[in-house]
C-alpha cells in the first residue's frame, strides 16, 4: 500500500516540477489543530467510537503564480506536503501518523480554499487475531488515507502571518488489500496559522492569455488498459489473491481540462473464487454450488480532469455480467494517470469501489491509439 501512495504522489510532483529551473518558488508553512468525531458509517465499528479524536497538521505549500499554463487555468492553486498526527481516543485504534501530497484550490477572491490530500498512514495498533481482534477498522499497519477540508483563509495579514479555519473529513482504510477493512471517517473542525516566506517579493500572477481552452480539443481516441494488483475478501484469513482487469474505451478531449470516456471492463478477480467456495459451505441456505463463474463484465462512462500530462480519473460503471452477485451492481473508479510519449502511453493508479466500499487498488498500463 505504501508503494501505491508513493507512486500517486510522485506522479503529481514529477509533472509539476519538471522543467522549472528558472521558476521562482514561493512557499508557505501552516500548522493546524483539529478536533472531531468518528462517523458511524458501519455498525461493526460502533465499539471503536468512544471519544472525540484530535490531532494536528503540519503543511508545506508551494504557491503558484502562472509560470506554467495549468496554474492560471486553475486560478493559481497551491500544492505541497502535509504531515498529520491523530489520536483516535480508543485503545483498539491507537494513533495514526500520515504523510500526504495535497492540492488546494481558491474561490471567492481567495477567501475560500478547498484542499484535497492523498497519502499513506501508519496505524500504531492494527488488527491482530490474538492481540487486537477488536480493531475491525484497520487490517494492516499501513493504510491509505484521504482528507478533504474547506474553509476560510486569509494569508499575509501582517508580515507574512495568516489564519485558516476549516471543516473536513479524514479517511483511513487499506482499500481491501487485507481484511478486515471497515475503515474510519473523522469529521473535524480545525484552526491554525500560516506563514508566507519572503512575502514582499512574491511575483505578480501571470494571466493565461487569449489562447482558448477549446483549442486543446482532439478527435476520438481508442484506449486499451491492463490493470492488476492484490486484494482479499472481507473474511479474515481467507487470503490475498491477484486480479487482472482489461479495459477498452473511447475518449474525446473537449478542452484543456476535460476528456470524456465510455467503455467496457472485464474482471478476473481470483479472491472471488475462494469467497464463492467459502460461502457455499458456510451459508448453504444461499443456494450457491461453489462453482459459480467469478468473472465479471461492466460498462462505464468517465471523465478526466487534466493537469498538463497528469489527469484525475473518475468513472461510473454497471455490471452487465456477474453470475455471483458481489457487492452492488454499480461500481466506481477514482485515481490518477500520467501520460507519456506524446500521450500515446499512460500509467495509472486507481481505486475501484462499490460506492464507498473499496474493492481494490489497481496498477495500470495503457495505450491510447
Amino acid at each position: 500500500m505504501k508503494n501505491f501512495f508513493s507512486l500517486l504522489f510522485l506522479m503529481i510532483v514529477a509533472e509539476i516540477s519538471f522543467g522549472q529551473q528558472n521558476e521562482i518558488k514561493p512557499f508557505s508553512i501552516e500548522a493546524d489543530y483539529f478536533y472531531g468525531n468518528i462517523i458511524e458509517h458501519n455498525p461493526d465499528i460502533s465499539h471503536l467510537i468512544t471519544d472525540f479524536p484530535d490531532g494536528f497538521w503540519l503543511s508545506y505549500n508551494r504557491k503558484t503564480y502562472g509560470w506554467n499554463e495549468w496554474e492560471g487555468r486553475y486560478n493559481f492553486p497551491d500544492w505541497g506536503f502535509t504531515f498529520a498526527y491523530q489520536d483516535l481516543k480508543n485503545p483498539f485504534l491507537g494513533e495514526n501518523y500520515g504523510l500526504y501530497g495535497h492540492f488546494s484550490w481558491y474561490f471567492l477572491q481567495r477567501y475560500l480554499r478547498v484542499t484535497v490530500g492523498q497519502g499513506v498512514a501508519y496505524a500504531s495498533n492494527p488488527y491482530h487475531p490474538d492481540n487486537n481482534y477488536e480493531n475491525s477498522a484497520y487490517g494492516s499497519r499501513f493504510l491509505s488515507s484521504t482528507f478533504i477540508k474547506a474553509g476560510f483563509v486569509k494569508e499575509n495579514i501582517i508580515d507574512g502571518l495568516g489564519v485558516q479555519l476549516n471543516l473536513g473529513v479524514l479517511h483511513y482504510s487499506n482499500a481491501n488489500f487485507k481484511a478486515p477493512n471497515n475503515s474510519t471517517n473523522t469529521f473535524f473542525a480545525s484552526a491554525g496559522l500560516s506563514y508566507q516566506f519572503d512575502e514582499i517579493n512574491f511575483p505578480a500572477r501571470i494571466p493565461v492569455g487569449s489562447w482558448r481552452s477549446s483549442n486543446y480539443a482532439e478527435r476520438i481516441h481508442a484506449n486499451v488498459v491492463f490493470r492488476t494488483g492484490v486484494n482479499e475478501a472481507d473474511v479474515n484469513g481467507l487470503g490475498q489473491y491477484p486480479f487482472y482487469t482489461f479495459s477498452f474505451f473511447a475518449d474525446k478531449r473537449i478542452n484543456y481540462k476535460s476528456t470524456f470516456q465510455a467503455g467496457v471492463d472485464v474482471y478476473f478477480s481470483y479472491f472471488l473464487i475462494h469467497l464463492i467456495r467459502y460461502r457455499a459451505i458456510a451459508y448453504p441456505n444461499e443456494g450457491l454450488t461453489g462453482d459459480e463463474d467469478y468473472r465479471r463484465v461492466g460498462v462505464f462512462i468517465g471523465h478526466e480532469l487534466r493537469f498538463n500530462r497528469v489527469a484525475f480519473v473518475s468513472q461510473l460503471g454497471r455490471y452487465i455480467y456477474r453470475p455471483y452477485e458481489f457487492e452492488n451492481i454499480i461500481y466506481n473508479r477514482l485515481g490518477l494517470k500520467r501520460y507519456m510519449f506524446n500521450d500515446n502511453i499512460f500509467a495509472a493508479v486507481t481505486l475501484k469501489a462499490h460506492w464507498a466500499k473499496a474493492e481494490a487498488v489497481e496498477f495500470g498500463l495503457g495505450v491510447r491509439l
